[in-house]
This record gives structure tokens, C-alpha cells and sequence, in this order.
């Protein structure tokens, strides 16, 4: 299955982050997060009208804004 952005996976489902489009600051700040490829990820919500997503890595939750990620690219 190809990978999919962060924002068209579904609440409650996990996944592994495949690929992080961005630039070198922009990784280094997912990289803070705990978010890089290879991490395992679930997606607790999302917003309606482009609102935060909200994710689970690890044991932490991390709230990220639509346009971060919507750079996520994830196989589910």
C-alpha cells in the first residue's frame, strides 16, 4: 500500500511513518517530537476545517498543525 499523508489516515488506526517532506528545519523540529521515519505512530484525532492533528508517539501525545501534517507521509 503506498504511503499516505498524515491527514487522510483515519482516527484510532496506526501506522509507520514512511517519509517526512520538509525541509532540514522542519525535520529537525518532527525529530524533536520524536517523529522520524521508521517511528510508529497512531493518530488519535483530527479537527474539522483543517484543524490540529493529534497523534500518539510512543507514550506521548503531540498535537500538530494541519499543514506540519499534512508533510507526515505514513503507511498504514
Amino acid at each position: 500500500m503506498p504511503p499516505i499523508p498524515l491527514t487522510s489516515m483515519e482516527s484510532g488506526t496506526k501506522g509507520k511513518v514512511i517519509e517526512i517532506q520538509g525541509g532540514r528545519g522542519l525535520c529537525a523540529r518532527f525529530n524533536a517530537m520524536g517523529i522520524r521515519p521508521g517511528v510508529k505512530i497512531t493518530k488519535i484525532s483530527g479537527q474539522i476545517m483543517r484543524g490540529p492533528v493529534i497523534i500518539t508517539v510512543g507514550a506521548t501525545q503531540v498535537a500538530i498543525g494541519f499543514g506540519m501534517a499534512s508533510r507526515i507521509f505514513v503507511e498504514v
